[in-house]
């Protein structure tokens, strides 16, 4: 029989556990040894967001308030508009056009097809769409696959970035046929909840140049008068398209380069079409390069405003011992100190890899040293992903053999790998540079050699082959999209090779190995980066003057002394065309086929789940987002503890001692 000072004992311990229990409640997450709160996955992930499915969108706008802000869409003025989103409505949304050059080009074009950003907190505070405060619609100008900003995301989530959300998205402007877009979700509050919970750190977006808006309005702000054309599918439009764009694009930004260089010689290095070899590498430093004000990452001094193009680009309101956290946390990047105390190693290590892999270097990657975001978070900084139109060989990379070849040891254009402390300085240390070895190498085989890639294109092309078809404004034909994805197919194929080929030792993995070895490179003669789509255009040359920047056409790359890279200094990429763009190895103790990475579209199909109800590389499914999977484990214990306490309360009361 249990004495009464055995079974006070045993009641005290059970209360003892479940208050212990219970208080892991507020730590649980540091204690399941990541430091973000775990989040249920958003109503608006499925309610927007399906990969699996086109989302419809339609704007209702008063008709002159739309045709002036398309008018004046390089101010990027906001006007009111309802949105109807799979049949929900919500009303009194801001909605402004957006962009960087694809904003630019489309301006100086017949063309109204701008990309679109709606807030819907604009006008009404507090206001969302399912718990979504902004998102973005993109245009896909350059990409005539329709799929590299869809591919790059899908990649970043599959290897454990934290990515937006996304899916493609049917556009209508009060019922009329507008376009295909993809809906992005926008790295702003929304976003910061979804991936760390709501004691979320600081974002920022660097930013080195005057993008978008009136940069160009001089130029811009004469609009030729919309003309009537014909959809893919050969309809009459409104004048809304930009049919034959490929051809008349290029004829365009050549008169808009001449006219913006008479106003503006500071920009001459920005225009498509314009010759930038070697030899013009520090004149383009002299519009993207040099410290940029932080855009580089790398360490100044100690004053805050040396790093206004962070600061000033700011998501959320900081404060001066935000800035210097970030301050510091650059110091001991630079200084190669301490880099674990001020850099998310791991994931910055995942977003690298992934980054490499897709060959954007409208990015951090180059001389642009833009399109990524910065989250700091107690004194640690890591870099979120944001816009790829331009992947896959899109900008700057002059040949397919060098897109495909891309060095992943020294994966960057126009700069020293120097110039990029958040590359270098990770891949200085042999840790790092194998960890970051093993995603890229978890990424071939899982994502690309599995036949993963593949599936997913074919299963994407089926979803939006025929939307595509009857696009109203679409920048390529159909038959230019076909081609298009077929190219796109053959170029992930012959790039995971090569990477497979630089980490086996087969392939160099430096630009300096490579430039003298190249009958060990992948012979890329069979892909033209022009059908993929460019800046520029896309087609048959995207309206790039390539033969004037003393760059083979992608057509004419057979034979060796065409496929030999050109030597270039140590420690970069030779840049292309200089052209101005727009704008899993799983977890440590996380086993294979147990659920993805948290964040990103996990749980939304694609790598982990499987979309369009395939499972993903390696037969690995999610779990369904970052679900609270670690608090109902905690609350399942507490409840057994104290329900434990209370049975023997109950219980031995009534007993006599």
């Amino acid at each position: 029989m249990i004495t009464g000072r055995k079974i006070n004992i045993i009641i005290i311990s059970l209360v003892i556990l479940a208050v212990i229990f219970t208080g892991l409640l507020a730590v649980v997450p540091k204690v399941a040894g990541n430091a973000e709160t775990a989040v249920s996955a958003p109503d608006y992930a499925g309610g927007v967001f399906d990969k699996d499915k086109i989302t419809a969108i339609d704007i209702q706008v008063d008709e002159d308030d739309w045709q002036n802000m398309l008018d004046n869409a390089t101010k990027e003025e906001y006007i009111s508009c309802n949105l109807t989103i799979n049949g929900q409505t919500i009303t009194a949304v801001g909605i402004r056009p957006k962009g960087n050059s694809s904003l630019k080009t489309v301006a100086s074009s017949d063309s109204d097809r701008y990309s679109f950003k709606f807030e819907f907190d604009h006008y009404i505070e507090g206001q969302t769409f399912m718990g979504l405060d902004k998102m973005v619609i993109n245009n896909v100008q350059s990409d005539a696959t329709y799929m590299k900003d869809y591919l790059s995301y899908d990649l970043m989530t599959y290897i454990g970035v934290k990515s937006p959300l996304f899916a493609y998205s049917n556009v209508t402007v009060n019922g009329k046929d507008w376009g295909l877009y993809i809906a992005v979700e926008a790295i702003e509050e929304s976003f910061a909840q979804r991936n760390y919970g709501s004691d979320y750190g600081m974002i920022y977006k660097p930013e080195s140049m005057e993008m978008g808006g009136g940069a160009w309005e001089n130029n811009a702000g004469q609009r030729p008068a919309p003309a009537a054309r014909q959809n893919n599918n050969g309809e009459n439009t409104e004048g809304n398209g930009m049919q034959n764009v490929p051809q008349q694009q290029g004829q365009q930004l050549e008169s808009q380069q001449q006219n913006t260089q008479e106003q503006n010689p500071s920009q001459q290095e920005r225009q498509p079409g314009q010759q930038q070899d070697t030899q013009q590498r520090n004149m383009g430093r002299g519009m993207f390069g040099g410290s940029g004000g932080g855009t580089d990452l790398v360490y100044t001094d100690d004053e805050i405003d040396s790093y206004s193009n962070i600061f000033d680009n700011e998501v959320f309101k900081g404060s001066k011992a935000d800035y210097n956290r970030v301050v510091k946390a650059l110091k001991n990047l630079n200084s190669g100190t301490d880099i674990e105390k001020c850099i998310d190693v791991d994931a910055t290590l995942r977003y690298l890899a992934a980054s490499t892999v897709v060959v954007n270097m409208d990015s951090y990657f180059s001389n642009m040293k833009h399109n990524y975001y910065l989250y700091e978070k107690d004194g640690k900084l890591t870099m979120l992903p944001w816009d790829y139109n331009l992947a896959f060989g899109g900008f700057q990379m002059g040949s397919a053999e060098a897109a495909v070849n891309l060095a992943i040891d020294t994966p960057v254009s126009g700069v020293e790998m120097s110039e990029r402390p958040m590359l270098a300085k990770l891949l200085e240390v042999e840790e790092y540079k194998d960890k970051y070895h093993e995603y890229l190498k978890q990424i071939v085989d899982e994502y690309f050699n599995s036949g993963y890639f593949e599936k997913t294109v074919d299963s994407v092309n089926a979803l939006i082959s025929e939307y595509v078809r009857n696009d109203a404004t679409a920048f390529y034909t159909h038959e230019q999209y076909s081609e298009a994805v077929a190219m796109l197919k053959e170029f992930g194929t012959l790039r995971a090779q090569s990477i497979e080929g630089q980490l086996n030792g087969t392939i160099p993995s430096t630009t300096a190995g490579q430039s003298g070895a190249g009958d060990k490179l992948v012979n890329a003669s069979a892909i033209n980066l022009s059908t993929m789509g460019s800046q520029g255009g896309g087609g048959d040359r995207g309206g790039m003057n390539r033969q004037d920047s003393q760059i083979p056409p992608d057509n004419q790359q057979s034979g060796n002394e065409q496929n030999e890279m050109v030597q270039p200094p140590d420690g970069f990429q030779p840049p292309g065309d200089g052209q101005l763009p727009d704008g899993v190895q799983l977890p440590d103790g996380m086993q294979q086929g147990a659920g993805g990475p948290g964040g990103g579209n996990w749980g939304m199909g694609g790598p982990g789940q499987g979309g369009f109800g395939m499972d993903g590389p390696a037969g690995q499914r999610s779990s369904g987002g970052q679900s609270g999977g670690y608090d109902i484990v905690i609350i399942a214990g507490s409840v057994v503890f104290l329900m434990g306490g209370l049975i023997f309360v109950m219980k031995f009361k009534r007993n006599k001692y």
